[in-house]
């Protein structure tokens, strides 16, 4: 049995092959920005410290974690490096 959801997805699918790659993708990007946000509250660090050091601005940093925006890969770098960490990145398969 299919629901709404599921006939968007066929639907997006058959319109575009590489929709759930896409999705998947997105999905990744939210759960790093997830992680950003909570390493962010561990380290006691307010939106607006994270972002004086990261050279942009709070409500930049709250789109950023709320997932309005799709943030440049620098921005993120730098939002790590601040809570110190820093990002692997890996260029893999989808297939």
């Amino acid at each position: 049995m299919s629901d709404f959801l599921d006939d968007i997805i066929r639907q997006s699918t058959q319109e575009d092959p590489t929709f759930p790659l896409r999705v998947a993708a997105a999905l990744d990007q939210r759960l790093l920005m997830r992680e950003l946000a909570n390493a962010r509250v561990a380290a006691k660090l307010s939106q607006t410290k994270l972002a004086a050091a990261a050279g942009t601005s709070q409500s930049q940093i709250a789109r950023a974690e709320s997932g309005d925006v799709d943030v440049r890969l620098s921005t993120v770098a730098k939002m790590a490096a601040v809570l110190g960490k820093r990002l692997e990145w890996t260029l893999v398969d989808m297939s």
